[in-house]
């Protein structure tokens, strides 16, 4: 199938906490194979951060070296419960979640986070972004999904990001701004909308998450636990009634949100759910009758397994 260049399609990258490290191997995979660039990135929470900085005009050899060589979680974090390892850091995070939630909106407050970004990015607008930008986030307020299309890049990103519990929610000009996963963890509905007067005729999404599968009670046994099978409910539930890509590429296997210790193997799963979906992103990205036929047969690609890590296989 012949490749168009010219296409002018979304990339819409979910959330994930650790899970969307994937998407740095999706975005060099796609370089790689020759596919057109996008014309617009929309991102929720860890999607919102890769695609932010991708769209600001990081190359995938920085974001990568930087994932793998620079990131460690604890940088984001201020409170010294995440400083701290092993059972000791356990109990100074504990005792510190139950203290911060009677007194504060989160465990952290973000700042660190925020500034982090800005040592990429600066003081850029999303309108000054080399490649549209469009991320989520939750109003409390209103109780609304907000897509956030303009003013500075690294609030936008901060408040997508801002995982309920963890951190802060990002307050000002009256709204009190959560991370975007709470309503919706794949915005397509956002670059629809923010597409439409770019042109954009098709969407890609990236989901992070395996196979839904049930799990027994004896799981549950911290707080922190409930919280966040909580949103893997909410997001199971909601994904009915979001708008629909026209391809969705799995890079998906168990890994837990907060597995920042398999950066290496994320990237390379990200990197495997394109090379595996040579046929159908082809057809995403192709023009003429046979690449028509196979988007409207095929509707999503790559890897979703059910294991507790990914190395092979993939599902149509």
């Amino acid at each position: 199938m012949k490749i168009n260049k010219n296409l002018k399609y979304a990339l819409v990258l979910s959330g994930g906490g650790a899970r969307g490290l994937v998407h740095i191997g999706v975005l060099s995979a796609i370089e790689a194979a020759g596919y057109p660039l996008p014309s617009l990135i929309a991102g929720c929470s860890m999607g919102a951060v890769i695609g932010g900085l991708y769209a600001a005009g990081l190359s995938v050899a920085e974001l990568r070296n930087f994932v793998l060589e620079k990131l460690d979680i604890s940088d984001f974090m201020e409170s010294p419960g995440f400083k701290i390892n092993g059972p000791l850091g356990k109990l100074v995070l504990t005792g510190q979640f139950i203290g911060n939630f009677a007194v504060k909106p989160g465990i952290d407050p973000g700042d660190k986070a925020l500034r982090l970004i800005e040592s990429f990015v600066g003081d850029k607008k999303i309108e000054d972004c080399p490649i549209p930008f469009v991320c989520n986030a939750v109003d409390l307020v209103s109780g609304r999904e907000m897509a956030l299309d303009s003013g500075p890049l690294v609030r936008a990103i901060r408040a997508s990001m801002s995982f309920p519990a963890f951190f802060e929610p990002l307050v000002e000009d009256g709204l009190c701004l959560v991370d975007g996963g709470v309503a919706n963890n794949m915005p397509v509905g956002a670059a629809r909308k923010t597409g439409a007067a770019l042109g954009v005729s098709r969407i890609l999404a990236v989901d992070t998450h395996g196979k839904w599968r049930e799990s027994p009670a004896s799981g549950y046994r911290t707080g922190i636990g409930v919280v966040m099978r909580c949103f893997e409910v909410m997001i199971h539930a909601a994904e009915a009634y979001h708008p629909q890509a026209d391809m969705v590429l799995y890079a998906a296997d168990q890994t837990s949100v907060f597995d920042f210790d398999r950066k290496k193997e994320l990237v390379s799963l990200g990197e495997a759910a394109v090379r595996q979906s040579a046929g159908e992103l082809g057809a995403f990205f192709g023009s003429g009758v046979l690449a028509r036929y196979i988007r409207k047969k095929h509707k999503s690609c790559g890897i979703r397994l059910e294991g507790k890590y990914a190395e092979t296989g993939q599902e149509h």
